[in-house]
């Protein structure tokens, strides 16, 4: 089980984050890595100076909730427990990805702030954690490295040196059962097709009270 080395604590995070990365297409490790910078917890507000909040596991900002209305979306439903935050998280992370102007860690530090300063401290630490995660992520499941074009799935490794080029593994469906050393005859040519997520936005799902 590739989940057994966390804390209890820490399982829903890991799980959540790595359900809404492969969900959104997004890198596993950058969503891993701004749940922890992020680090709420469900029902946490936390007021910012220009009088937006942000709330729940996390920190989603309710400036973003403008767009989400329409779907029946609240803030009620940011700052609750289990994967629905996740999945919003991830929705955001991957528009700015998508649709920001800069480098990759630029528009994921976005997240946060897109104020040059507060960007920059953020994006540093960003990284950080983002190199740790893939570290964790290609121990333990098949990856894909996004950086490179016709990019090949690594097999997962008992020790992972992990290069400037291979910090963004995003990841596919299938995993190992054990580790095994990685050789060029293991890496194949990316098969994974990205499901249709692009114009997706995430819903509120409300129940008919009717029987």
């Amino acid at each position: 089980m590739p989940f057994v080395d966390l804390p209890p604590q820490l399982q829903e995070r890991v799980v959540c984050s790595i359900s809404a990365a492969v969900k959104y297409a997004v890198p596993a490790n950058i969503v891993l890595a701004v749940a922890e910078k992020e680090a709420g917890k469900p029902g946490q507000w936390v007021r910012n100076s220009n009088g937006t909040h942000d709330v729940g596991p996390m920190q989603f900002n309710t400036s973003y909730l403008r767009d989400l209305a329409r779907y029946g979306i609240t803030a009620d439903d940011v700052a609750t427990a289990g994967c629905y935050a996740f999945d919003l998280a991830a929705w955001r992370i991957r528009g700015h990805l998508k649709n920001d102007k800069g480098d990759l860690w630029t528009k994921a530090a976005n997240y946060h702030s897109r104020t040059p300063r507060y960007n920059a401290v953020y994006r540093s630490d960003l990284r950080v954690k983002a190199a740790k995660w893939a570290d964790w992520l290609e121990a333990r499941f098949v990856t894909v490295d996004v950086t490179k074009a016709g990019a090949g799935r690594a097999l997962p490794v008992t020790q992972v040196s992990v290069q400037a080029t291979r910090l963004l593994p995003s990841l596919v469906a299938t995993k190992r059962s054990k580790p095994v050393a990685a050789t060029a005859a293991d890496v194949e040519p990316q098969t994974r097709t990205t499901r249709g997520t692009s114009g997706y936005v995430p819903r509120k799902l409300i129940r008919n009270a009717q029987p």
